[in-house]
């Protein structure tokens, strides 16, 4: 389904699929987007009681997006005959690594599909699985992506040795003519100054909205990828003032204005809905 640049999601917040006494306070949380996991947050033997659980508040609340478990795990069919629900809006597939699973997702839900990007085989295959129809944007799984690897990211948390695969994502999107692609988790949940950091490198990188593991990093991800009122007043007058000029280059507080900076203000002011 197409999507407007403004309305997609900058925040997307898992909550445990076991947990739907926590569905509520992941709503009102300020996340974009709220993921039910019935993957990594949920333990094998409490697999179908967390569906279950699901299947209940999916008949009760408005459209959740829901990470399945991974194609050929003992879960999967199950998970995909519960995202036939209308109150599932997209699906999450982690450890996508080829078309079929990809394929089989959207054929069998009839719903958008988020893969995750998390292993060598789907860096490798990412490109087809950029193409799929139906794939709505790619999500970045950093810390599997760096298991399956056996690469030991630094202590300081800036995670460069993954900066080459993150970059890889970014590019695989433009190309496939996604939206900017969701970044992982920061795992540290009580260092919001990391999250900061990690947030902004996101940003910086070309990603359009981060992954959260918990309500408190919802706000200062939100503030990241929200445009600062000092940028938005930068971008009105860069459209304004180019606008002025017909086209050609013009100076704007001491820098040159062409059309390259001009379609970078115009995609601030349409990332909040607005328009130049």
């Amino acid at each position: 389904m197409a999507t407007s640049p403004h309305s997609l999601p900058r925040v997307y917040l898992f909550v445990p699929a076991d947990r739907p006494e926590r569905f509520a306070k992941a709503r009102a949380s300020g996340a974009d987007a709220v993921i039910v996991d019935l993957e990594d947050a949920v333990a094998p033997e409490a697999k179908a009681r967390a569906r279950d659980a699901l299947a209940l508040a999916l008949d009760e609340s408005g459209p959740l997006i829901v990470r399945i478990n991974a194609a050929g795990s003992p879960w999967f069919e199950d998970d995909l005959k519960l995202c036939r629900h209308p109150g599932v809006a997209e699906v999450m597939l982690p450890k996508a690594e080829g078309i079929d699973a990809v394929c089989t997702v959207v054929e069998t839900t009839f719903k958008d599909v988020l893969p995750i990007i998390e292993s060598a085989r789907g860096l490798h295959e990412m490109d087809n699985i950029a193409r799929v129809p139906g794939v709505v944007r790619l999500a970045f799984g950093s810390v599997d992506l760096a298991l399956d690897l056996g690469i030991d990211c630094a202590p300081d948390g800036a995670e460069t040795e993954l900066l080459a695969f993150r970059s890889q994502v970014v590019l695989a999107s433009r190309l496939a003519g996604l939206a900017a692609p969701v970044d992982g988790v920061s795992t540290a949940i009580d260092d919001l100054q990391r999250l900061q950091a990690d947030a902004e490198r996101a940003r910086r990188l070309g990603f359009g909205a981060k992954l959260c593991i918990h309500p408190k990093q919802v706000a200062g991800v939100q503030a990241v990828f929200t445009p600062t009122p000092e940028r938005l007043d930068w971008a009105r007058r860069v459209c304004k003032a180019f606008a002025s000029a017909g086209g050609s280059a013009v100076a704007v507080d001491g820098q040159m204005v062409d059309l390259p900076v001009y379609q970078r203000a115009h995609a601030v002011l349409r990332s909040v809905g607005l328009e130049a």
